[in-house]
């Protein structure tokens, strides 16, 4: 059955409502409800069953157990290194010692580079990038709103323009599916790096983060929030008797576990291994490294490591409940044929050079609409690539305009996981995150809608 323009209405509600309400649970609940309402005829009990079969059916996709554990554990991790003192160890060795980090601009750049380095998986990047500059933006009188603004600029861009990560090994599987119904042929991982270029706003995001870093550019209600930052003067008096090795080494672990996982995942194939199964690999793989080196260097106890263990997970709950709702309401989505119906307004009366724009757009309001850019990517890279095909559009152009899309979209929704996990992690409320984020989303967003047409019509 179509549902065309019934097919909006979850998610579009649950954006409203959160908006509205700045609740992100109810508004998704509401969201995944109404969809059930439509798929079930309006039966409101039908409905209500539904929407715990569906929710407890996400259980039975591996790929989605794998995240929700990866976010569980990864709140284990965090809290591990901070508890053990690696966390205030780097950022004494960083302050003090070696006198790096001494001015707010320094601060920033240290989770603008973290975002960098750590390029396995935007969620863990943000968490992390937020977790170890967060005591020294404090420091030096930087908003939790701008330092969430870089944590969430910063992870996704840069995880979407790496080939050996979990958002590699997506979209690699993406283009290697086209290629093997025959819609395409070629090599998916040369295809991918050929877009990588074409990823305007991941690239210029990254720009936009530098500037604004470095100019301390501040624009809506940025300027409030940094305005009426002070500096907060940390209450732990044991910063220096840390370790940064305790924080250092457990991370390297997880970096280097990554392409190791990547390889016997994809048997052999680095490109074709599953980026879920790598990440959780690499997760449990560094938490069991943490527990042998910290036991055995007696940094902890096992006490105080299943204290710490215990508790990191609890800091996750919250979030692994909206992931959940997340994934809940991008299935809704998907049942729904949301974003088949968006193609579709596109396909015939579009010219060529029009379609990489169009497809940016529409991918940008899908991931809006339902706050998963990895749930779009799944949404738009067939329709999009069936698009370049059937109208002779340029393929590495179009494909870069599904993952700017999808990265826009997800940084702009108030439902998106990503900007949920990056607002936790600076410790900020959540909407004011995204409010002060938009506008600079959306001069990404304008500057590379302009490049997709430019570029559209010279290739």
């Amino acid at each position: 059955m179509d549902y065309n323009a019934l097919s909006l209405i979850p998610p579009l509600l649950a954006i409203f409502l959160a908006i509205l309400t700045k609740d992100v649970v109810i508004s998704l609940v509401t969201g995944i409800f109404s969809g059930q309402l439509i798929l079930h005829g309006f039966n409101p009990t039908t409905a209500f069953i539904h929407f715990f079969d569906d929710i407890i059916g996400l259980f039975s996709e591996g790929w989605i157990t794998k995240t929700l554990l990866f976010a569980l554990m990864v709140g284990a991790i965090i809290q591990l290194i901070i508890d053990s003192g690696g966390v205030n160890g780097f950022v004494y060795y960083l302050s003090k010692k070696k006198d790096k980090v001494n001015s707010k601009q320094s601060a920033l750049f240290l989770a603008f580079i973290i975002g960098i380095v750590i390029f396995i998986e935007s969620s863990l990047t943000s968490l992390i990038a937020g977790t170890v500059a967060r005591p020294l933006t404090d420091k030096y009188g930087v908003s939790r709103q701008k330092l969430a603004y870089v944590c969430d600029a910063t992870a996704a861009p840069v995880c979407s323009l790496i080939a050996l990560n979990a958002w590699g090994a997506l979209l690699i599987g993406l283009i290697t599916a086209q290629i093997n119904t025959g819609i395409i042929t070629g090599n998916a991982t040369t295809l991918f790096i050929s877009s990588i270029p074409f990823n305007f706003y991941a690239l210029i995001s990254l720009v936009l983060v530098f500037f604004t870093i470095r100019y301390n550019w501040n624009i809506g209600s940025m300027k409030t929030f940094e305005t009426n930052a002070r500096p907060l003067l940390t209450t732990n008096n044991e910063t220096e008797k840390g370790n940064p090795l305790y924080m250092l080494l457990p991370l390297a672990i997880l970096i280097g576990t990554m392409p190791i996982a990547l390889y016997l995942s994809g048997d052999g194939n680095l490109f074709n291994g599953s980026g879920s199964t790598s990440v959780f690999y690499a997760v449990v793989n560094c938490l069991l490294f943490t527990f042998v080196y910290y036991l055995f260097n007696k940094i902890m106890n096992k006490k105080d490591f299943y204290k710490s263990f215990y508790k990191g997970l609890a800091t996750m709950l919250p979030i692994t409940l909206v992931l959940i709702l997340a994934f809940a309401i991008g299935k809704m989505s998907n049942d729904l044929g949301t974003g088949k119906f968006l193609a579709t307004l596109a396909h015939d009366t579009v010219s060529p050079a029009l379609i990489p724009v169009i497809v940016f757009l529409l991918a940008a309001l899908i991931a809006f609409s339902t706050g998963t850019s990895w749930g779009t990517f799944s949404i738009m890279m067939p329709i999009a690539i069936s698009l370049a095909v059937s109208t002779e559009a340029p393929l590495a152009l179009t494909i870069g305009a599904v993952v700017s899309g999808g990265i826009f979209g997800d940084h702009a929704s108030p439902i998106s996981d990503t900007t949920i996990i990056s607002s936790m992690a600076a410790g900020c409320d959540h909407m004011e995150h995204v409010n002060s984020q938009l506008p600079y989303a959306l001069v990404g967003a304008g500057i590379s809608m302009v490049l997709f047409i430019v570029f559209g019509y010279l290739l």
